[in-house]
């Protein structure tokens, strides 16, 4: 501390004359001549000092110095007058037009598909909120960091650029308010003090030296030097390998490596150590040793001077401050822009924005947030300084774009990320294109940094790239995608010269790419190392959007097309003199030759790369379009023109893929096959595959039709095959040939039908969007992403899809899962066409076997002939002579004779199918010709060649004839209907050719017979499908009938597996009994009916035996699971403990806030199948080494019928029949009255706490008032009214009885198992009285009937349970039980009342009811004999608690009434209503006052009527399953009126239940008033807050909002409790309690048992004791969690208007709530599946390393 002083001290000394206060510093400073020395001096005093403290700042009190002494005095000296009132003045002075806002990682940001310029145009939440897009079709996309909002800037929309808070209208004042508030004086300090500050930020920035200060910071006295040893982010170096070398070079906590570590990964970097300069490099030495192995370099670190390190950080901070200052006004960031761009008369550097930027890559990451944010704030908020730094961003362009490559830091750090900011402007782009030539900067960057990928021929070749580096050079060929992204409308001379001079070099790029990575076919041995194939690819993919921009470019002036032209062609030939020289072959075909180079694919090096060739393609297309193609000789001469070298590497291209087909090329392996596949696919066609189409077509157009018909044969290698017949036995190579002619069938389909490209046919974009739709959709109905996924993409990520869905197909929304589909129309299936260039292989076969099925159904011929293509324009329109050579004829009669010919295999279907498809569109292409123009014009004849004879020979035959042969081939069977079309076509032609549209009989002779036989044939196909049917019918029927009879014989095995369906279990059947009475219909008191049971035959799901289920039998046991639920709680969150130690489970709080619910599957087992299946798991599980899917500990397992999640099994017992003599019944009724009947139970009570306190002296309770204590009751008093002896459970039943006893317990209190626990027969209790309210909470909730709507695994379940807790008992020491039932009664009873009895209030009586109830019995119970109560004083027993309880639950209702509710109000004076209001004036007398008598009585009537039904149902079903008696038809059926009161008469009440108080008032009425004058009941009624109402609130998820966009603004508000920064958070919702958490990250962790634990799975724990719903915001999922380390993703409810989800908001369109699949999440939860559903997942998707739900 002396130190401090001393240092303190010497400031003063040296400082002497410095003034104190801010203001007169500033005006001090004011004086001086030289502000930049003045402003340096004082820092060089003051900022070591404040930053002394590196290692563990002081961070309120930094800033606070830093406020006083730095910003404040330079504030003042700005304004010249108190800076607070100034920069209030300027904030209010207007606002800005543009937004500006930074996004940060993770933020959401919209985009406007009608109205943005392009997808780069964003929008930040709250702009968006506020605009008019917000109806518009928007997408919302998740920001990797690094864009701005672009609100305000008019370039970037195209309507709406303004949203309301940045309308030039709200600034209309604005000019006027900004001069008056900034006077001259304070701009000309702007001018004097900017130029230092920002001087003094590059300056420090920039420091290269580590132990030095600059000389006019440094203090001329030097005393102890400090250094620190600092450490640099990187992003080779995990986390983990971070924390682990500081630890063991530091020799410092966990903890402490961890905290570092988090620092370096936010801010770049951080000190770890502070010390002497040998100290630090020590450290230094250290930490790279640890961090250096054989695959990864070193941490960076380096050793600081202190004083560097606290200049360098003071920087930082000013520049922040700079940021606030520069908001305020236009002038400020003018001034700003200036002194930045200003360059230093006499000095070689740069101006000091430049230097910036050509340092950026040396920087630490917090220090490029803070610049970046600085041009942020400057120069892109004023557009004519943008144009400035864009300017000096491309003058050094090259530099930055190598200093990036060569850094390790992300694209969204890196300054060279601005670039979409500037070049996506369209004026900017254009000037830069003007000015700078940046089209030529960019692709001159590019050959700069991809030198070392090129081989000897000056090609690329991209083997053994490396990605990242590659990943990096993308991001260059994206800035060339931004600069073109949108095409200028005005051409000004300049442009176009320097647009060319851009598209030669982009041309030298595309040159190096041409014939790249050549491959050979492999022969004899296979290949031994796949070649990388990816990077050559992946530019491909990059390059295919810019190569169609710039044709699009190129296209929009014919003069600039034509030069373009002019030079691709010039490159493409420059490329082929490799052609032109070589040696040349001749083939002759049918009179015509052609001399080629000798070349062969399957021996010769091919590539498929040739972006020239297709560019050129690609510009004959749009020069077609725009009818430019006459004026083409003056740019190409003809004769230099030559056709041949243009058509041959794209015709090479696709012979390679038809041998890959034909299985050529297998040993080249997989990455030909990958090459193959993306040639062809929708990411790539475009440029590949479409392109080498085309330049067919241009070649068919002006070459020879014949010699371009051999020249394709020579190519695929099938000269010989079509010249001499071949005789080969040579299977393989059969198929090889069958397959290559099928291939080039196909091109030439190809060829002359593919015409729906703008420029080679009079089409447009939309029909060719149509068209692509049509052909998907024939393959099937698709939901709208797969269509979309299957069209390319434009530019701006547009398909055109929605433009034109509609005009061909119909949507259909989907049901409460799957998604929607679209189904193509009718009237467009004629534009089927079954050889479509963009199907692939299944597509082809999956399309036609559609197609031909539906006409089937339709009962139309199969024939598949091509829809009528549109016209050829002009320049191509000689490709379809290709149809009419001579070659084109031979071929197709040399296919059709070798299909006739016995002898040959030289054919196949699919050949004749093609050939077929060839004819039909020659004699459509001729019949569109006869129609449009006369005869004597159409020279296009296809009829009469193909009608010629083939050769002068006496057994020739024209096509014709072979066509009509070709229809008696058995295997051409299912060509019929196409050869009967393609006959019939020629006729039409004939006629057409013969003008004669009247038919000529003699002519039509032949086709009136065929027709004849063709209709015949019909009726014959007709007749034969009916008989078939009929056949099919009468088969399904025998089958039905097996069936039926197989269902019968294993009647039982199907009720238990039948809701294996998985759709829907199937609902409970009403017991078939015989019909009963309706008086017996009473499950309580002396007229209560029999118990229905008849004998349970099961069969075991696993060794599949039938058994009786009998008491004395080896146990039988369904499958169950046991959880803690908060379902029906009414306090969410309530504090819980996390071991049940200290927990007294035996009354349940009347908020439910935590039971325990068994639910089960249904499936039964024996127990010792069971047990040995368990163990078998247990055994499998210890050999498998993948994540576990659930927790053998815990005694989990699959089902292993209907795999869900188990982890215990319910002895099934079965039901005691009872039956009561009604005349004993009739004469015990005068006897045991109320009255009687409590002080017998209290005597019998008394007796026993007597015994047990035998040797003691008997402290016995006063339980009776003086007068009650006559002898007649005594201990034995209650055996009189009826007993019998207990039920012997056989051992195996016993067993399963504490098993599964213990289970609930250890479940339900998180404790380890003890089966001798006093708590485990309470547990058992609970949880039947938790599931019999949950299973009653979820009927009421989807209004089902009580009964009606059970299913079959509710109703087993409940049975089960219900007689497992009657045996339950006989398993613990009765008086235990005892115990337990003493302190239950306590509740109704005061006179048992002790200091643990729970005030009346806070218990659920059903709970009690049902502990009540079941723990009865013992009461019966002695030392001596093991008694029970008969069927008929159990009777009494049940009616009298269920009574005695229900009053108190009616009192519990009265008391808690809430008087605010809109209530339907009932008559006046109702009977009930006139007893309520009576019954209310007694209890208020007794609760002194608290509770008002001034409610009137109908309101106490219906209030008390909502409020007792829940229980009342759960009571029925409680007695329902623990007596067998069949409830009244009234619960079956699903009518709200009749429920009530057939309640009321199951369970013996009155309507009027304030008719029971009055039957035994003079019982009861001691009671009332001791219950109500309970000071506890009266302290609660005090805290109305924390009162339980009844009917209690049904749980519902929460309330989330329709637009999902909300969801996202309220996540954007979204701020981490835990942490000050802004780094992006996961903000997940809880959609229990709509709690937003932090999760996924550090700071949001807690500690649980010792484990570390995520937020979310914390905040389970709490709120749903453990199994928790949540919903991700950012990404739109919803997740499922249970317990600490298992969960499952589930599908959202919100969905598109597709009807698609969108996890992780990939497409990004607008989602809106689904309420039928929030409602179905909801029943997931309320139906306790959640857990069922996790396991299901984790069942089917096993994956080895599972997702870290623990961190969630």
């Amino acid at each position: 501390m002396a130190d401090e002083e001393a240092r303190g001290v010497e400031r003063m000394e040296v400082s002497p004359g410095l003034p104190q206060t801010p203001q007169a510093l500033a005006a001090w400073w004011d004086q001086q001549v030289d502000f930049h020395t003045t402003l340096l001096h004082h820092l060089a005093q003051l900022v070591p000092e404040i930053y002394s403290a590196e290692m563990d700042p002081d961070l309120e009190k930094q800033e606070e110095s830093i406020q006083t002494s730095i910003f404040t005095p330079l504030e003042w000296y700005l304004f010249g007058e108190d800076p607070d009132i100034c920069l209030e003045k300027l904030k209010h002075s207007g606002a800005f037009q543009l937004c500006g806002k930074v996004f940060k990682s993770g933020e959401t940001t919209y985009s406007c598909r009608d109205c943005a310029i392009d997808p780069t145009c964003v929008l930040c939440m709250d702009c968006f909120q506020n605009s008019v897009h917000k109806n518009h079709r928007y997408k919302m996309h998740t920001s990797t960091g690094g864009g701005f909002c672009d609100c305000g800037d008019t370039e970037a929309w195209k309507t709406g650029p303004f949203c309301i808070s940045h309308e030039p209208g709200a600034a209309a004042t604005t000019k006027e308010n900004l001069r008056c508030s900034l006077n001259e004086e304070v701009i000309a300090q702007a001018r004097k003090m900017f130029p230092s500050v920002i001087k003094y930020i590059v300056e420090m920035t920039i420091w290269e030296e580590e132990k030095e200060l600059p000389s006019e910071l440094q203090i001329r006295e030097k005393k102890n030097e400090r250094y620190y040893c600092v450490l640099f982010n990187d992003e080779h170096h995990s986390y983990d390998h971070v924390i682990y070398s500081l630890q063991r070079a530091l020799d410092c906590e966990l903890a402490e490596a961890q905290l570092h570590t988090t620092a370096i990964d936010k801010e770049g970097r951080r000190a770890v150590k502070a010390g002497a300069f040998a100290a630090c490099q020590e450290a230094k030495e250290d930490i790279k040793s640890h961090s250096e192995n054989v695959s990864q370099h070193p941490l960076h670190v380096e050793v600081l001077h202190s004083d560097v390190m606290a200049h360098q950080k003071f920087a930082l901070r000013l520049g922040s401050w700079m940021n606030k200052i520069m908001s305020y006004s236009s002038d400020f960031r003018q001034i700003f822009c200036q002194a930045c761009l200003r360059e230093e008369p006499g000095s070689e550097n740069p101006c000091l924005i430049s230097r910036l930027m050509l340092w950026d890559a040396k920087l630490y990451k917090g220090a490029r947030k803070i610049l970046h944010e600085l041009i942020f704030s400057s120069f892109f908020m004023e557009m004519e300084y943008k144009k400035f730094f864009a300017m000096e961003f491309v003058k050094y362009y090259k530099q930055l774009q190598k200093d990036y490559i060569s850094d390790d830091h992300d694209r969204s750090i890196s300054v060279t990320a601005l670039s979409v900011q500037m070049f996506t402007v369209p004026t900017l782009a254009r000037h830069l294109i003007e000015e700078q030539n940046v089209i030529s900067v960019i692709t001159e960057t590019l050959l700069e940094v991809l030198p070392e990928y090129l081989d000897r021929n000056n090609k690329f070749n991209f083997q053994g790239y490396s990605q990242d580096k590659l990943g990096r050079i993308y991001a260059v060929i994206c800035d060339l995608k931004y600069i073109l992204i949108s095409k200028p409308t005005v051409w000004t001379e300049r442009l176009k010269t320097q647009f060319l001079e851009g598209f030669r070099s982009f041309l030298k790029i595309l040159t190096c790419m041409q014939g790249m990575e050549e491959i050979r076919r492999q022969v004899g041995q296979h290949i031994e190392v796949d070649p990388d194939w990816e990077a050559a690819i992946a530019i491909q993919m990059q390059l295919k959007n810019i190569l169609l921009m710039f044709q699009e470019w190129c296209a929009c002036d014919e003069e600039l097309l034509l030069v373009a032209y002019k030079e691709c062609h010039k490159a493409v030939m420059r490329c082929s003199t490799s052609f032109m020289s070589s040696s040349k072959t001749v083939v002759q075909l049918c009179g015509h030759t052609l001399e080629t180079k000798s070349y062969r694919v399957s021996e010769d090096l091919v590539s498929i790369h040739l972006p020239l060739s297709r560019t050129l393609a690609g510009l004959h297309v749009r020069l077609s379009r725009l009818g430019g193609i006459a004026r083409l000789h003056e740019f190409v001469p003809f004769e230099d023109f030559q056709v041949e070298a243009l058509v041959e590497f794209p015709l090479r291209c696709l012979v390679l893929v038809a041998q890959v087909v034909a299985e050529m090329w297998r040993r080249n392996g997989l990455s030909l096959i990958s090459q193959v596949f993306y040639y062809q696919d929708v990411k790539c066609r475009e440029e590949m595959y479409d392109k080498d189409i085309i330049m067919l077509q241009i070649g068919a157009s002006l070459m020879d039709p014949n010699k371009f018909l051999l020249l394709i044969l020579q190519r695929y290698e099938l000269a010989d095959a079509f010249n001499k017949t071949i005789s080969t036995n040579d299977q393989d190579l059969i198929k090889q040939y069958n397959t290559l002619i099928e291939e080039m069938l196909q091109i030439l389909i190809y060829i002359v039908g593919e015409r729906y490209v703008p420029g080679v046919g009079n089409v447009t974009k939309e029909e060719v969007t149509m068209r692509e739709i049509i052909h998907l959709l024939c393959i099937e109905p698709m939901p709208h992403s797969a269509i979309a996924k299957n069209l390319p993409e434009n530019e701006n990520n547009e398909t055109g899809l929605e433009n034109v869905i509609n005009k061909v197909a119909t949507f259909k929304k989907p049901g409460v899962s799957g998604h929607g589909v679209y189904e193509l129309k009718d009237e467009s299936l004629k534009d089927f066409n079954m050889y479509f260039y963009h199907y692939s292989k299944t597509q082809h076969s999956k399309a036609e076997h559609m197609q031909k099925k539906k006409r089937k159904q339709e009962n139309k011929d199969e024939a598949l002939p091509p829809p009528p293509p549109p016209e050829f324009c002009p320049a191509f329109s000689k490709v379809i002579n290709l149809l009419n050579c001579d070659v084109m004829m031979y071929i197709l009669r040399t296919i059709f004779e070798r299909a006739l010919d016995t002898d040959s295999n030289l054919w196949t279907e699919g050949m004749l199918q093609m050939a077929f498809h060839i004819l039909a569109l020659g004699l459509l292409e001729e019949k569109q010709q006869l129609q449009k123009a006369p005869e004597e014009e159409v020279t296009f004849d296809f009829y009469h060649k193909a009608s010629r004879l083939g050769s002068s020979s006496m057994n020739a035959q024209n096509i014709q004839m072979l066509l009509e042969k070709l229809k008696g081939i058995p295997q051409l069977e299912g060509q019929k209907d196409m050869i009967t079309w393609i006959l019939q076509m020629f006729d039409t032609v004939k006629r057409l050719r013969e003008k004669s549209c009247l038919i000529i009989s003699t002519a039509s002779e032949s086709i009136r017979n065929d027709e004849i036989t063709h209709d015949k044939e019909k009726a014959e196909r007709k007749r034969k499908a009916e008989a078939a049917r009929l056949h099919r019918q009468k088969i399904m029927a025998q089958m039905s009938a097996l069936q039926k009879n197989f269902i019968e014989t294993h009647k039982l095995m199907y009720d238990s597996t039948s809701e294996m369906s998985g759709k829907e279990d199937s609902i409970m059947e009403e017991e078939s009994t015989p019909p009963v009475s309706d008086y017996s219909r009473i499950a309580l008191g002396p007229k209560r009916g029999p118990s229905i049971t008849e004998k349970e035959v099961l069969t075991c799901i696993l060794c599949q035996e039938e058994q009786e289920v009998k008491i004395e039998s080896n146990a039988m046991v369904l499958s169950a699971c046991v959880q803690k639920s908060t379902v029906l709680s009414q306090h969410r969150g309530k504090p819980i403990e996390f071991s049940g130690e200290s927990l007294d489970p035996l009354f349940m709080d009347s908020d439910l806030a935590y039971g325990t619910y068994t639910g089960s599957c249904g499936h039964v087992m024996h127990a010792v199948c069971w047990q040995k299946y368990f163990e078998a798991v247990q055994l499998s599980f210890q050999q498998r080494i993948h994540v576990d899917l659930f927790d053998l500990e815990s005694g989990e397992y699959l089902c292993p019928l209907c795999k869900s999640l188990c982890n215990t099994v319910i002895p099934i017992i079965p039901l005691q029949p009872r039956t009561i003599n009604s005349e004993n019944a009739e004469a015990l009724a005068q006897l045991l009255t109320l009255a009687r009947w409590i002080p017998t139970v209290l005597a019998r009570i008394s007796g026993y706490n007597i015994k047990h306190a035998k040797g003691e002296n008997p402290t016995i309770p006063v339980l009776f008032d003086q007068g009650m204590g006559d002898s007649t009751f005594e201990f034995h008093s209650i055996l009189s009214y009826g007993i019998q002896s207990s039920i012997k459970y056989s051992n195996s039943i016993k067993e399963m009885v504490v098993l599964f006893a213990t289970t609930v317990y250890r479940i339900g209190l998180k404790m380890p198992p003890d089966e001798t626990d006093p708590r485990v027969p309470m547990m058992t209790w609970s949880t039947c009285a938790f599931t019999l309210q949950a299973i009653e909470n979820l009927l009421g909730d989807e209004g089902k009937p009580l009964f009606g709507a059970l299913q079959n695994r509710q109703h087993n379940g409940l049975k089960a349970l219900m007689q497992f807790a009657i045996a339950q008992r006989s398993t613990c020491p009765q008086v235990l039980i005892q115990k337990h039932l003493i302190r239950l009664l306590s509740v109704v009873l005061p006179n048992l009342k002790s200091e643990d009895t729970p005030c009346l209030l806070s218990v659920d009586l059903f709970h009690v009811l049902v502990g009540a109830v079941l723990a009865f019995p013992s009461l019966y119970w002695d030392d001596t004999v093991d008694l029970q109560p008969s069927s008929i004083s159990s009777s009494y027993n049940h009616l009298y608690l269920f009574h005695l309880i229900t009053m108190a639950h009616i009192l519990q209702i009265l008391l808690t009434i809430d008087t605010g509710l809109p209530l339907a109000q009932v008559q006046e004076d109702s009977e009930e209503a006139r007893s309520a209001s009576s019954f209310m004036a007694e209890v208020s007398q007794h609760t002194s006052g608290y509770v008002g008598c001034d409610i009137p009585g109908w309101y106490l009537w219906v209030s008390l009527k909502n409020g007792i039904t829940p229980y009342l149902r759960c009571a029925a079903l409680f007695f329902h399953y623990l007596l067998g008696v069949t409830p009244p038809e009234d619960l079956f059926t699903n009518s709200t009126e009749g429920e009530y009161s057939a309640l009321c008469s199951y369970l013996s009440l009155p309507t009027n239940l304030f008719l029971l108080f009055q039957e035994y008032w003079h019982t009861v009425k001691p009671f009332l008033q001791r219950w109500c004058a309970d000071p506890a009941l009266l302290n609660c009624l005090k805290q109305k807050s924390t009162i339980v109402r009844y009917p209690r609130k049904r749980n519902n998820l929460i309330e989330l909002p329709d637009d999902y966009s909300c969801l996202l603004n309220q996540a954007s508000h979204f701020r981490c409790p835990r942490s000050a920064d802004d780094e992006r958070k996961n903000p997940v919702l809880c959609l229990f309690c709509g709690t937003i958490l932090c999760s996924q990250n550090i700071c949001c962790q807690e500690t649980v048992n010792g484990e570390e634990v995520g937020a979310c799975i914390f905040h389970a724990l709490h709120c749903g004791a453990g199994v928790c719903i949540f919903l991700k915001i950012r990404e739109c999922r919803v997740v499922l969690v249970e317990g600490k380390a298992r969960g499952c993703a589930y599908p959202a409810p919100y969905l598109d208007e597709y009807g698609e989800t969108d996890p992780g908001l990939k497409r990004g369109n607008p989602l809106h709530l689904c309420h039928e699949r929030y409602r179905k999440l909801h029943l997931v939860w309320q139906q306790h599946c959640i857990i069922e559903e996790i396991a299901r997942s984790q069942e089917t998707n096993q994956m080895l390393f599972g997702f870290n739900w623990q961190s969630l």
